[in-house]
């Protein structure tokens, strides 16, 4: 059975071709453009993975990355332990899978950027692509500052004495604590060298956001190099990014098996893993477990967040994103897995100072610049270790990173190609958004940055404006551009239709998780406070909550906007913002619809099973 536009049956398809004529007639006509009125340029292909396995790598590198090494573990020990698992599992299956398996299937459908792809399924709900495009931007200018510590941790990691090991250097004070070399009872007043490094050498924090202080010049440099190690990383777009991966992506699992083999090899290891899964049942009750688990599903899975709809774009048209979706598990594993390691570490501290692990346990920055840190000390070759870790740490970030620029830059691409996609511009543009950001990253290396970093952390990236941009995601995908729809684009694609239950979860359950989720949110909300004692001056918490809504309240606003601009009546305005773009490829059923007058509620397989030759 033949197209007869391409003229290839869909077994012999291997370039995705197949439905996807349209697609590439348009692309054919963005190919030359006039200007100056005679002169011809053409623009630039916008590229695809050169292989199925530049994909896998792309995205196992983008969903595994710091979370599943510094919060789920902790996340897991705080909330119950193995306990934990029952909210995290209920997410992974409510919200996370269905979610990553959507995102894939609407950038692979589109094959555009997180704006221009929501402008051909649903332009009323463009303010979506622009809120995530936001997200992304706060994301990737702080996600660097903490590349840029684990930089200047991994260069001092090959001094002969660790400087964070002692209380013999220059920044320690009195009641400073060498517990690295002798066992150690743990008083109020005391602080360990680790943690005085990280606020008095690295940090050199100041008093308050209101004290930023000048800039920590060293920082500064490794920040500089973090940001030009990434601009080479994506500036050849697709055809850079899927050779990167070879290494970025699975060196980090090389890593963490090197360290979770050491770790489980170490005295007390066994007291860390009890305290990592020991189940307690009672924390199940408790709401703010199930908002912990579901703001984790959300930040590990990239949900929400633009990559997978971006990196799915790259792909051929017929690719199985439906097979592709469960490479989300793999996120969760990973978190399993990391949790051992790190547990095993936190354990054998534990043991070695006589403290319980409560003292040591720790999340996010304390995880990663403090109490590991401070184990690698206590082990022979200290050195070797700290290299080990603090270069896992990198790898992890930067795969994330760089596809976090490569969404900001593709969306952008996407929606001017008739400027940007012509030779060198991409380059250019792309410079000219890692010095941006590189600038404007310098506030966070000031003396004062950590409070900004923490406080953009907790408000711009937050959950709150994941779950949002989710929520509305599943409800306008599932509503109005249509479940069922959504189920024939995936057929056509992977040749395999979803089951059932993810159309349940696309149009009920992931939005009412979403909204339980938010409403147990402002339930439990405390302000933001760091370090338990700091309290944030009243237009600090303001300028938070203007970032956190500032992605969400896009949605309305450029709906709005696109309502007002709009031509005839209001009714009509409507139904055509609500209409896909005409020149979105056309699935089997819809070109035996449009060709040859077949009554669209006939199922496919009847029709391919009765009269095949005349519908291909």
């Amino acid at each position: 059975m033949q197209d007869k536009q391409t003229g290839l049956s869909r077994k012999e398809d291997k370039t995705g071709k197949w439905g996807q004529e349209r697609m590439k007639e348009e692309q054919r006509n963005w190919v030359e453009e006039k200007t100056d009125g005679a002169k011809e340029q053409k623009l630039e292909e916008r590229g695809q993975w050169e292989s199925k396995v530049e994909f896998i790598l792309v995205v196992l590198g983008n969903v595994v990355g710091l979370g599943n090494v510094w919060r789920f573990p902790y996340l897991c020990y705080k909330n119950g332990g193995g306990a934990f698992l029952v909210p995290y599992l209920l997410f992974v299956a409510a919200c996370g899978v269905p979610l990553f398996l959507l995102e894939n299937a609407i950038g692979q459908y589109t094959q555009q950027g997180v704006i221009t792809c929501w402008r051909r399924l649903c332009p009323l709900a463009e303010g979506i692509g622009c809120g995530v495009w936001l997200v992304q931007i706060y994301s990737s200018i702080s996600y660097m500052t903490i590349l840029a510590w684990a930089v200047f941790y991994l260069i001092l990691s090959f001094n002969k004495q660790l400087p964070w090991a002692s209380c013999t250097n220059t920044w320690n004070t009195a009641n400073c604590v060498d517990i690295s070399t002798a066992n150690w009872t743990y008083q109020a007043n005391s602080t360990s060298a680790a943690l005085q490094f990280w606020e008095r050498r690295v940090l050199a924090i100041s008093g308050g956001i209101d004290e930023l202080g000048s800039v920590r010049w060293e920082l500064a440099l490794c920040l500089l190099a973090i940001w030009t190690i990434c601009y080479f990383c994506v500036w050849k777009g697709v055809r850079s990014t899927g050779k990167v991966v070879y290494f970025t992506a699975i060196f980090p699992y090389l890593m963490l098996l090197v360290l979770l083999v050491r770790g489980l090899t170490l005295p007390g290891a066994s007291q860390g893993i009890v305290f990592y899964l020991y189940p307690d049942l009672t924390r199940l009750a408790d709401p703010q477990v199930w908002l912990d688990a579901g703001a984790q599903i959300f930040y590990s899975y990239s949900v929400s967040s633009g990559p997978l709809i971006v990196l799915a774009s790259y792909n051929v048209y017929n690719n199985n994103c439906y097979k592709d979706c469960w490479l989300c598990l793999l996120n969760s594993g990973t978190s399993f897995a990391a949790g051992f390691a790190v547990f095993s570490v936190l354990g054998f501290m534990a043991h070695k100072q006589g403290v319980p692990i409560e003292k040591v346990a720790e999340s996010g920055p304390g995880l990663a610049f403090i109490a590991y840190p401070q184990a690698t000390a206590m082990m022979p070759f200290p050195q070797i270790w700290a290299v080990c870790f603090f270069f896992m740490v990198i790898l992890l970030g930067l795969d994330t990173q760089f596809v976090g620029v490569e969404v900001v830059i593709t969306s952008i691409m996407d929606l001017f190609p008739g400027v940007l996609r012509r030779e060198g511009r991409r380059e250019i543009f792309l410079l000219f958004y890692c010095v941006a950001g590189f600038l404007l990253g310098l506030l966070f290396v000031t003396e004062g940055g950590m409070y900004i970093l923490q406080l953009v952390d907790s408000y711009a990236c937050s959950g709150t404006s994941l779950i949002s941009l989710a929520c509305t995601e599943a409800l306008v995908l599932g509503w109005v551009f249509g479940a069922d729809r959504i189920n024939d684009v995936i057929e056509d694609m992977a040749g395999v239709r979803p089951s059932f239950l993810f159309k349940l979860c696309w149009c009920f359950l992931t939005p009412l998780v979403c909204v339980g989720t938010i409403i147990f949110f402002l339930v439990k909300y405390q302000p933001l406070t760091f370090n338990h004692w700091y309290v944030y001056p009243d237009w600090a918490y303001t300028l938070g909550w203007i970032m956190a809504l500032s992605s969400i309240l896009l949605i309305p606003i450029v709906g709005i906007l696109k309502v007002c601009t709009g031509s005839g009546s209001i009714k009509q305005r409507f139904s055509t913002l609500c209409h896909p773009d005409d020149n979105l490829p056309l699935t089997q059923k819809q070109r035996a619809v449009q060709q040859y007058g077949v009554n669209e509620g006939m199922e496919m397989e009847e029709m391919l099973a009765d009269e095949p030759s005349q519908i291909l």
